[in-house]
């Protein structure tokens, strides 16, 4: 499975037609963070197949790519979201949290962090 994950998935994971590209500007820039801010933090696969110093390091894992593509999306769904609230029409006003914890559970981050990377 090739690295980074694309804009095509991204948007079949958030059930968005393929041929509807009205918003592929901003999914592109979420992605493009997403898999940026992935690779800082986990530094330990293979993103790049031509660079020689990740020749060694595995390629990254399904629950990574899905948790970058889910991390996108949840990253696109949150600038409606700014403060944090979201209008639910006749159901009224809900928080919508900063983290997700089956994004989380899926990089590896935060509380599901080994506890090697929590401490380092």
């Amino acid at each position: 499975m090739s690295w980074p994950p694309t804009l095509d998935e991204l948007k079949t994971d958030m059930k968005i037609e393929l041929s509807d590209t009205r918003e592929d500007d901003r999914l592109t820039t979420d992605l493009a963070a997403a898999v940026a801010w992935v690779e800082s933090v986990k530094p330990s696969f293979r993103y790049d197949e031509t660079d020689p110093a990740q020749l060694e390091l595995p390629d990254p894992p399904a629950d990574l790519r899905l948790g970058t593509l889910r991390m996108a999306g949840r990253w696109n769904d949150r600038r409606r979201s700014k403060d944090g609230m979201v209008a639910m029409g006749e159901l009224g006003v809900t928080r919508v949290t900063s983290y997700d914890n089956d994004i989380d559970r899926m990089l590896k981050i935060g509380k599901y962090a080994p506890m090697s990377e929590q401490f380092a």
